[in-house]
């Protein structure tokens, strides 16, 4: 069942890169780039939390960052 998804996956993130990466001129090397870290990045987080759903994800860290600055606020 989990290869489902891993292809479900793939497929997704290929029809992103194969609808958005013609879009986007030759001089735009610095907007590629950006695109294919992000798409890559996510992919990876994905695969992660398939085979590790307890794994926390990006918003434990934004709180982590942040709940401090919160606190300083407040008072």
């Amino acid at each position: 069942m989990r290869w489902a998804f891993m292809l479900g996956i793939a497929v997704v993130l290929a029809i992103m890169t194969v609808y958005e990466w013609p879009k986007m001129k030759r001089e735009m090397k610095k907007e590629k780039t950006a695109f294919a870290v992000l798409t890559v990045l996510g992919g990876i987080l994905a695969f992660l939390l398939m085979f590790y759903p307890e794994m926390p994800g990006p918003t434990h860290l934004i709180n982590a960052i942040y709940k401090p600055l919160g606190t300083i606020f407040e008072k």
